[in-house]
C-alpha cells in the first residue's frame, strides 16, 4: 500500500487535504497486498458455493466466473483509482470537483451509508471466526453474550487499525498476504487429496443467465472499493504508471477471488447446505482437520479485520467530506458503533447469513455504480485537480458552480440511480423491470453504470464546470515499479 511520508509517523494525522508532491513516496508495486488483504474473506467460499447450490453452475462456469468477476470489477477499482495519483486527495475528497460542494452531500451520504451494511457483514463473518476457533479448540458455545462480546473486539480492533492509517495497513496487508497465501496452499491440497472429484466435475452445467448473474454476485465486492480507490493511490507520484496500477489492483484481487470462489464451489459438493447457513464460518471447522481449521481461521480473521479497516479507513473520509468537522481517525468510530450495532442483530435474528449479503450486495453495487459512471467520465476530461478548491466549501470555491451543485452530475447520477433500482431483485424487493432481460441476469449495476455515463456525456456542460477541468494533457513518463 502506497505509504505516508515520514512526517506522518505510525499514526496517519492527513485528512482530505491533497498530499504534496514531495511528500508522494509510494510504489505501484505496493498496490497488490493491498487488494490481496482486501479480499482475505471466507465470505468467497460462501458465495462459490452459492453459485453451485443457488445458480445451479458447474465447475467450469464457476472458473468463468471468478476469473471475470475480479477483472470486471477490480479493473474499475484500478482505472478510478488513478484519480487519486493526479490528485492526491481521497476519492470523495475528488468528487466535489464533480458534483459540487454541496452536490457532493447526496452521493457521498449514499455511499457513506453503503458502507456500514458492507462493514457489519464483515464484522458479523469476523465474529463467527472467533466462535468457531472457541468451539474448535475448547468446546466454547455461541450464546448471545460471547456474540457481543466477540463482536465487541473486533470492531474494537478494526478502529484501531484504521485510526493508525495508511503506514500500519499498508505493513498489516503485506504479512497478511504471506500468511494467508502459505495457509490457503494448504487448504488447496486438502481439498484435492481429499474430494470426490467425479462429483465435481459430473454436475450438469446450469443456464448462462444464472452464470452472468453470478458474475455480477461476485464482483459487488468489488464494485464497492470503487470510490475507496484513490484513497490507497494517493501517496504515488503524479508519474506512476497508470496500467501498472490497474494491473496490480486486478492481479491482487484475482490471486485470492478465483481459488477461493473455486474451493467454495468443491467445497459445496460434499456440504450442500454450505451456502444456506447463517454461520458462515462454522463448515471450515467441519471440512477442514483441525491443524489446518484453526491457524487458517485466525488468518483469514486479520485479513476480515484488515478489510474493515480499510473501508473504515475510507468512510472516515466520507464522513468528513460530510461536514462532520473532527480528525479523521474518530470520523472512522461513527462507523465502528454503527457495524457494532447492526452486527449485533444480523448475528441474533437473521435466518439465512448468505440471503442477506447477496440481497445487500445487489443494492450496494447498484448504489455505487451510479456514482462511477458520472466520475468515470469526469476523468476522461482532466487530468488534475485544483487542491485549494477541492478544501475550500464556500461560494468562492471553483467546484462551487452553481449553487454549490454541478446539476449535469447530480442528474446523471439520480436517473441512473433510480433505473439501477427499477431492475433490482433482492429477497424484500422487486423493481418493475426486475423480470426483464437485465434484471433477471442480475446486470442492473451494469444498466446504472451505463445510463450515468452516457447521460453525463451528453448533457451540456456549463462555463464554470469546462474551466474547472482542463484540457486532457498526455500522461507523464511512468516511473518504473
Amino acid at each position: 500500500m502506497p505509504h505516508a511520508s515520514e512526517s506522518e509517523g505510525a499514526i496517519e494525522t492527513r485528512g482530505l487535504e491533497p498530499v504534496p508532491d514531495d511528500e508522494r513516496t509510494g510504489h505501484v508495486r505496493e498496490l497488490f497486498p493491498t487488494w490481496v488483504a482486501a479480499n482475505i474473506s471466507v465470505l468467497l467460499l460462501t458465495m462459490g458455493a452459492g453459485m453451485i447450490v443457488f445458480n445451479g453452475l458447474n465447475f467450469w462456469q464457476v472458473l468463468v466466473v471468478a476469473t471475470a468477476a475480479p477483472v470486471l470489477s477490480y479493473g474499475i477499482v484500478g482505472l478510478i483509482s488513478i484519480a487519486g495519483k493526479r490528485g492526491g486527495s481521497p476519492g470523495m475528497a475528488l468528487s466535489r470537483a464533480v458534483f459540487g460542494q454541496r452536490g457532493n452531500l447526496f452521493p457521498g451520504s449514499l455511499i457513506w451509508v453503503a458502507r456500514w451494511g458492507w462493514e457489519t457483514i464483515n464484522a458479523v463473518t469476523g465474529a463467527y471466526a472467533v466462535l468457531t476457533v472457541l468451539d474448535l479448540l475448547f468446546g466454547i458455545k455461541r450464546n448471545t453474550a460471547l456474540v457481543l462480546v466477540t463482536l465487541l473486539l473486533f470492531v474494537a480492533c478494526t478502529f484501531l487499525v484504521s485510526g493508525l492509517g495508511i503506514n500500519a495497513l499498508r505493513v498489516c496487508s503485506r504479512w497478511s498476504t504471506y500468511l494467508f497465501g502459505a495457509f490457503s496452499v494448504l487448504v488447496l491440497v486438502h481439498l484435492i487429496a481429499n474430494t470426490q472429484w467425479s462429483a465435481v466435475f459430473d454436475k450438469p452445467a446450469g443456464s448462462t443467465a444464472m452464470m452472468v448473474a453470478g458474475i455480477g454476485t461476485i464482483a459487488a465486492g468489488g464494485i464497492s472499493w470503487v470510490p475507496s480507490g484513490p484513497d490507497f493511490t494517493r501517496y504515488l507520484p503524479r508519474t506512476a504508471s497508470g496500467r501498472a496500477m490497474v494491473g496490480s489492483t486486478v492481479g491482487g484481487a484475482g490471486i485470492v477471488v478465483l481459488p477461493m470462489v473455486l474451493m467454495g464451489a468443491v467445497m459445496a459438493v460434499s456440504t450442500p447446505d454450505l451456502a444456506g447457513t447463517s454461520d458462515p464460518v462454522a463448515f471450515i471447522g467441519e471440512i477442514l482437520p483441525l491443524w489446518i481449521a484453526v491457524p487458517y481461521l485466525m488468518i483469514a480473521l486479520i485479513g476480515m479485520l484488515l478489510i474493515n479497516s480499510m473501508s473504515m479507513y475510507s468512510a472516515g473520509f466520507t464522513a468528513q467530506t460530510l461536514g462532520i468537522k473532527v480528525p479523521r481517525a474518530w470520523a472512522v468510530s461513527i462507523n465502528a458503533v454503527i457495524s457494532l450495532v447492526f452486527g449485533f442483530l444480523l448475528m441474533v435474528v437473521a435466518t439465512s447469513f448468505i440471503g442477506s449479503l447477496v440481497s445487500f450486495l445487489t443494492l450496494l453495487a447498484v448504489a455505487f455504480s451510479a456514482w462511477i459512471g458520472v466520475f468515470g467520465v469526469d476523468m476522461l476530461r482532466r487530468r488534475t485537480y485544483d487542491g485549494e478548491a477541492l478544501m475550500d466549501t464556500t461560494r468562492t470555491s471553483a467546484y462551487w458552480y452553481r449553487g454549490g451543485f454541478a446539476w449535469q452530475a447530480m442528474v446523471s447520477w439520480a436517473v441512473a440511480l433510480l433505473t439501477g433500482l427499477l431492475f433490482t431483485r433482492v429477497d424484500w424487493f422487486a423493481g418493475p423491470l426486475a423480470s426483464s432481460w437485465i434484471g433477471k441476469n442480475g446486470l442492473g449495476w451494469a444498466a446504472t453504470i451505463v445510463v450515468a455515463a452516457v447521460l453525463y456525456a451528453v448533457l451540456p456542460r456549463t462555463r464554470e464546470q469546462v474551466r474547472a477541468a482542463p484540457a486532457v494533457e498526455p500522461e507523464p513518463a511512468p516511473l518504473s515499479i
